[in-house]
């Protein structure tokens, strides 16, 4: 099998599972109980949680445990605009973000909220001109993605940032699903940041919200102890240690992973290039961990279940997207072919030259078929 969908999940490490196995076992107890057992739980909470704060370079910041990114999302957006109301009703958002964004804008649009979309420009950076012309004194949070999944674009949120600094109102939300483990993050440049635990070989279900202490937010969450009082619900120890786990594992490594994986796009990206049927839709503002293609003429779905009946496993849009074409690919070159006939690679640094080899010569024979037909 060669996976290269990683964007929509990475599979687990063994060593996270096994983590989160041993925390299973060894540590049944309830972190909020007052007997010996809950007590021990409490102390590796704690342990895991000063190591994840190590780890991304924490020090201003909150650390709240959810259940993945699309709850980290749903409770900035929510919980900023239930608490500063009266402050204004202006969200902006950018036209690559994640459906959990997206949608969320759309269901806060219905409750009075005005939502605008920055401009992007051709190479899918946001436009910083258009960021200066929307935002005013009622906007209460600007959203962006760090790197979007499906074109893979790294955004400029330390230039984002100084922007909304100029208003003492207005929040920064970086989604940061994409980017955690594979680009190096300042957690300085944002007041906001979400990620998931699935994207970097850890277990489905568990996520953070990094939140600066200064900012108050209201809960999506009620009820239930938990290790923050920002989010309801019995903190999920075993998901917990094996965060820990990942987050260990994989952000040593950053700059190390990041040449290799460059090294298996070059491959890719040249390769891809050779059929005039082909069109790149990754820019060069795009991370090399995901490269966006369409092909001329044949539909996405087929080729990728060709793909599939070889065990190579790609994807079209993002695993939940709603749409059934690309609304960020859409956004950059405004072409509907191209944004409802994409196809995407999203790479990883267990990913091996072998495997893209294979990759390229399965490629190459599915192509010429299809061509054909």
């Amino acid at each position: 099998m060669i996976y290269f969908d990683n964007s929509a999940t990475t599979i687990p490490d063994e060593r996270v599972i096994e983590t989160f196995n041993k925390t299973c076992v060894n540590y049944p107890g309830n972190v909020n109980s007052l007997h010996s057992l809950g007590i021990k739980s409490k102390e590796l909470e704690k342990y895991a949680t000063d190591k994840i704060k190590k780890l991304l370079n924490l020090s201003s910041e909150e650390v709240i445990y959810t259940s993945g990114a699309t709850e980290a999302n749903n409770t900035v957006l929510k919980g900023i605009c239930s608490r500063y109301r009266e402050r204004g009703n202006h969200i902006i958002v950018s036209p690559l973000e994640h459906s959990s964004i997206i949608e969320t804008c759309n269901y806060l649009e219905r409750k009075g909220f005005i939502i605008d979309y920055v401009k992007v420009k051709d190479d899918g950076l946001i436009d910083i001109d258009d960021l200066k012309r929307l935002i005013n004194d009622k906007t209460i949070l600007v959203s962006i993605s760090y790197v979007d999944s499906e074109l893979g674009i790294r955004q400029k949120i330390k230039d984002i940032k100084k922007i909304v600094d100029d208003y003492p109102k207005c929040y920064l939300h970086v989604d940061g699903t994409q980017a955690i483990g594979k680009i190096e993050i300042d957690f300085n440049d944002m007041d906001f940041f979400s990620m998931s635990g699935h994207k970097i070989f850890g277990m489905k279900g568990i996520g953070l919200l990094i939140k600066k202490k200064n900012i108050v937010i209201d809960n999506l969450i009620h009820g239930g102890k938990s290790s923050s009082v920002y989010r309801g619900g019995t903190p999920p120890l075993p998901l917990i240690t094996s965060l820990m786990r990942a987050l260990e594992l994989i952000i040593p490594n950053i700059k190390d992973n990041y040449r290799h994986v460059e090294e298996l796009n070059k491959i890719l990206v040249d390769g891809l290039k050779k059929y005039d049927k082909v069109h790149i839709n990754s820019t060069d503002r795009s991370i090399p961990y995901i490269i966006n293609f369409s092909i001329e003429n044949i539909k996405p779905e087929t080729f990728i279940h060709a793909m599939e009946e070889k065990e190579i496993y790609i994807s079209t849009r993002s695993a939940c997207s709603t749409s059934d074409y690309s609304k960020a690919i859409y956004a950059v070159y405004g072409d509907d072919k191209i944004a409802s006939s994409s196809i995407r690679i999203s790479l990883c640094y267990k990913n091996t030259l072998e495997e893209v080899k294979k990759f390229t010569e399965v490629f190459g024979e599915i192509y010429s078929k299809l061509m054909l037909k």
